[in-house]
């Protein structure tokens, strides 16, 4: 079996022109992987730490020489001389290293960028395509593997679309039943679909992180609006070939206990946000609503997920930032019907599977998603066909970061063709 032989990092710059890692692990037998890692904009605090210099001559102070430095000094002599297949050994060590419950002593960035290099490498070396590599580790069920329904971030609104409208992103999502490529077809077909309706409202088809338009609007309700025009304009039914969603993304308009959003004219509790969300619900029928409400308003979920779980998949990402004790208290208090896996909140291939599992065994829908600080590594695509996700969230169908996802499961789909 093929053993770590070398460890290397360098600092790269990710979508949003900020520095991130980027790890290369070779193998005994010359096997290379080589992975970079994302970051988020919109970032929970019950999220591993992405960590940063902290310089401010460099890079406004995002720079990432000191989790570079510890790749060089402290993880290389731990992890070379071990075998690159056994992935348990090399994550737990990591972890093990690192010994605090959000990885602020080394840095997420700087642990999952080795623990994806090394996974890649392996898969290499194992003539494995990754997704099947990786499925290697995932608890067998009987669930074919399949391409998951892509949720597309079509407009960009709060911190990733500049804060014109308050909630994140407003996506569709085609019906499960297609095809991958037709959805991707589809989901294209709509994005420009929009940006003919934006420009003819004479409004900017600026667009925001995620590769979405980011118009300036006088309120959350007026993007859904346009989206269903783009549908029209597209010859697709709303509720039969594809669905609207939100991720609300609410930490950012809650403060001291109130929501705030420009559709009311005043503050809001949970149970006024709740009631607008229903009214939403009942005139765009969403299929998806994501962090609806903040991430520490448990008697806010709780009642969301009785109010609408019917209807609506109730979808938690601070909420529960890919933790298991997060999400095991999610579990416990009926918060939510599914549930964001990102590895890079976690840090681990290891921790980011087991979660899913946890995910799967309560019943949960699975999405995994990109970030807005995204490079053009397409990992997580295989991850995602891996652990037999419901869905993916990659942004738009645009953007050389995004695409590159978009694009790895096109290939996954023609490779399943033939298993």
């Amino acid at each position: 079996m093929a053993k770590i032989k070398q460890i290397s990092a360098r600092e790269i710059l990710n979508a949003k022109g900020e520095p991130t890692i980027e790890t290369t692990v070779i193998l005994s037998d010359g096997a290379v992987g080589i992975a970079s890692v994302p970051s988020g904009t919109s970032v929970g605090k019950y999220e591993a730490v992405d960590l940063k210099d902290n310089d401010p001559k460099r890079f406004n102070g995002n720079g990432v020489l000191n989790a570079i430095g510890s790749i060089h000094k402290v993880l290389t002599p731990l992890l070379t001389g071990l075998e690159a297949s056994n992935q348990q050994q090399v994550d737990k060590k990591m972890i093990e290293l690192d010994a605090t419950p959000n990885k602020s002593k080394i840095g997420a960035n700087a642990i999952l960028s080795v623990s994806i290099a090394v996974a890649k490498a392996s898969a290499r070396s194992a003539v494995l395509p990754l997704f099947l590599y990786l499925r290697e580790f995932v608890k067998k069920d009987d669930a074919p593997l399949k391409i998951p329904t892509p949720c597309f971030n079509i407009i960009n609104g709060g911190v990733h679309g500049g804060g014109s409208i308050d909630f994140q992103e407003f996506l569709i999502i085609p019906a499960t039943s297609k095809k991958y490529s037709e959805s991707l077809q589809l989901g294209t077909n709509v994005y420009f679909a929009l940006k003919k309706a934006i420009e003819s409202n004479n409004l900017s088809s600026l667009i925001g992180y995620e590769g979405g338009f980011s118009p300036k609007l006088s309120s959350n309700q007026d993007a859904l609006l346009l989206i269903k025009q783009a549908l029209e304009a597209a010859n697709l039914r709303v509720g039969f070939d594809m669905f609207l969603g939100l991720d609300a993304a609410a930490n950012n308009f809650y403060n001291e206990n109130k929501y705030m959003i420009r559709d009311k004219s005043t503050t809001l509790t949970s149970k006024d946000l709740i009631m607008f969300y229903k009214m939403v619900n009942e005139q765009f029928h969403l299929l998806y609503l994501e962090d609806g409400l903040a991430e520490d308003d448990w008697e806010g979920w709780k009642e969301l997920y009785a109010t609408m779980s019917q209807q609506t998949l109730i979808v938690g990402d601070d909420l529960v930032a890919t933790n298991p004790f997060r999400l095991s208290e999610a579990i416990s208090k009926s918060a939510l019907s599914g549930v964001i896996i990102k590895p890079n909140q976690i840090g681990t291939i290891l921790e980011s599977l087991a979660v899913c599992e946890m995910a799967k065994q309560a019943g949960l829908k699975v999405v995994v998603s990109h970030r807005s600080g995204e490079t053009n590594d397409d990992f997580i695509a295989d991850f995602a066909v891996a652990v037999s996700a419901d869905y993916v969230k990659f942004g738009a169908p645009v953007r050389g970061e995004r695409v590159a996802k978009y694009n790895r499961l096109l290939s996954i789909e023609s490779q399943l063709k033939s298993l």
